[in-house]
């Protein structure tokens, strides 16, 4: 493993704040823009890129990330198309990439062969939004033979069953999602999500990172006074989606970043 995911957490706990994790589909607004938005968001302070593989049915996101993988398909984009935008990454960047992406575009690709690219290209985690814990071997254990972790999704709904199953899977976080349903913007984050962030840490014995609602910088500091990262990425997406591939894109990604980023400063 390239321990990357791993030293971008450590780095942000030494600074006494919560990591930040910043989601954008890849290829929205087009291909060409995305290594220039990564490297915007690395500017701004984002710990750990998650990027979007965009999928025609995008069931557990919200309208935003819908619209988004919409526009980065009319673009063209594919999962072969998502690895080069990595690699390209990777000439000017240590930045952790995690591919956020549905089970179908892989398995159409091939497990094994997907894990093998995906190493090669630079990719450091992938998180399948639509496969269960309980399924997860197959993938866990391709991607474990070429050094790249598995990340795992628990929820509020979630058992301590399902929740002692990704203890043994889990690699240097899990991913809390804040709030039942799919990606988006919400006005306020759920009551009781410390306590269950902690209930997950303490039963995982890992990181755990919240995402889904998260999109405010007074919610970012909210979480991240409990939460090892913070994930946002329907506030980007939809700046994003505001200024298409107008010049200024570039400039106005970093800023709102650079204002989530610092958020995560734990005081």
């Amino acid at each position: 493993m390239s321990g990357r995911i791993d030293k971008a957490f450590a780095r942000a706990g030494k600074a006494k704040r919560a990591a930040f994790i910043a989601y954008i589909t890849a290829g929205d607004p087009a291909p060409a823009r995305t290594v220039v938005l990564a490297r915007a968001l690395e500017r701004a302070g984002a710990d750990i890129l998650e990027l979007g593989v965009p999928f025609t049915d995008p069931i557990a996101d919200g309208p935003t990330n819908q619209r988004a993988a919409e526009r980065a398909l009319a673009q063209g984009t594919s999962l072969p198309g998502v690895l080069g935008i990595v690699r390209e990454l990777r000439y000017s960047s240590e930045l952790p990439v995690v591919l956020f992406t549905y089970f179908n575009p892989v398995h159409a690709y091939g497990l094994a062969r997907f894990a093998v690219d995906a190493a090669a290209a630079g990719v450091d985690g992938v998180l399948f939004t639509d496969v269960p814990v309980e399924e997860a071997g197959a993938a866990h254990a391709a991607l474990r033979r070429v050094g790249v972790e598995l990340v795992l999704l628990l929820a509020p709904t979630s058992t301590r069953e399902r929740v002692k199953a990704v203890r043994k899977l889990a690699g240097s976080f899990v991913y809390f999602v804040a709030r039942a349903g799919v990606t988006g913007a919400r006005a306020t984050l759920e009551e009781g999500l410390e306590e269950q962030v902690r209930l997950v840490r303490r039963l995982t014995k890992t990181r755990v990172a919240v995402g889904f609602g998260v999109s405010t910088p007074d919610q970012v500091a909210r979480a991240a006074r409990f939460a090892d990262g913070v994930v946002v990425g329907s506030a980007l997406v939809e700046r994003i989606a505001e200024l298409g591939d107008a010049p200024e894109l570039p400039g106005e990604i970093e800023a709102l970043a650079r204002s989530l980023a610092i958020a995560t400063r734990r005081k």
